[in-house]
């Protein structure tokens, strides 16, 4: 049992003052001798304030964050506030060369006030595919999405995103949503992904919903053509496509923050949305390396590196905490 200071100065006095030997009288309070000799000697040493309960934590943590890395920290959080705090860690990490979880740039984040709640609502689907691609150009989703240009009407964005690495391999801005417009971009996948001008054992697998223009027989004639099987989720059912369904989400809370009235803005805005989203944003569910970094099979050496990293920043951090306390 816990005691608040003003009671143990209680205890004490009552000893002090009490007629019976001091083991009968602690017997009888229920106080054990051993922790009343502690009280009182802290009493005698201390005064009062010697007897509150002093918290349970050390007094100096050895992996504790230096001050100037905390100020850095914050100060690349100033400078490029659309970071999460996962991406700010990971960012950290890659071009400092010192090692930072993601909780401890939340709680550093968090006690400056500089964390805002999510603008959007994450979709709910399954823990995990039931099969799961190992590797690039195995199977690409697709799907079309619409933005609304003031004076102008409806365009549609048709994407071609891969599986495993979710990298837009390519993507149309389109005023319709025919299968067409799927075949074309389709054609700027083939060439941008080189599978249309090496032998390779098997063509990438397409999955789509159940649109109109992927249940056409122009699109299924031109996939036989091209030897690529088709895939579609069941109907009513989005999250079978739930990466492409999530990278319009991801890039609809960024463009549309503005108003576009011409085609070309938008498709301007788009590209470079794109280009982050490739090449600089790090993804969560690739253990936070870029699409590219997956893509191009760059993620292996990435990962190995930040293992090594955040292995000589707790060693580092480790030493100074002894030389401290020596």
């Amino acid at each position: 049992m816990r005691y608040p200071a003003c009671e143990k100065i209680e205890i004490i006095r009552l000893v002090e003052q009490s007629t019976l030997p001091v083991r009968r009288t602690l017997a009888q309070i229920g106080v054990p001798r051993a922790t009343f000799y502690r009280w009182y000697d802290l009493y005698q040493t201390g005064g009062p304030e010697a007897l509150e309960d002093r918290p349970a934590r050390p007094s100096r943590v050895w992996n504790r964050i230096p001050e100037d890395v905390r100020a850095a920290i914050l100060e690349m959080a100033l400078e490029h506030s659309e970071l999460s705090p996962r991406e700010l860690a990971v960012r950290f990490t890659d071009s400092q060369g010192y090692f930072v979880s993601e909780a401890s740039v939340y709680r550093l984040l968090k006690s400056h006030d500089l964390i805002t709640s999510p603008a959007f609502i994450v979709m709910k689907a399954a823990k995990a595919f039931t099969d799961k691609t190992t590797a690039p150009n195995q199977m690409w989703q697709t799907d079309f999405t619409y933005f609304k240009i003031i004076g102008w009407g409806w365009v549609y964005l048709s994407t071609i995103l891969d599986d495993f690495s979710r990298y837009v391999i390519a993507w149309k801005l389109c005023t319709t949503m025919k299968a067409g417009d799927v075949t074309d971009t389709l054609e700027l996948a083939l060439s941008a992904s080189g599978c249309d001008q090496v032998s390779v054992r098997h063509k990438p697998r397409l999955l789509s919903d159940n649109g109109s223009s992927y249940i056409s027989g122009e699109l299924a004639d031109w996939l036989g053509k091209q030897e690529m099987k088709h895939v579609r989720g069941a109907p009513y059912h989005p999250q079978t496509q739930g990466k492409i369904e999530r990278w319009h989400q991801t890039l609809k809370n960024r463009i549309l923050l503005e108003n576009y009235f011409l085609p070309g803005d938008l498709e301007a805005q788009i590209g470079a949305f794109i280009e982050h989203y490739n090449h600089a944003r790090y993804h969560e569910s690739l253990e936070n390396v870029t699409p590219a970094d997956a893509y191009f099979g760059r993620a292996a050496d990435i990962l190995r590196r930040r293992a090594s990293v955040k292995r000589q920043t707790l060693e580092h951090r480790r030493l100074q905490h002894r030389k401290i306390a020596a």
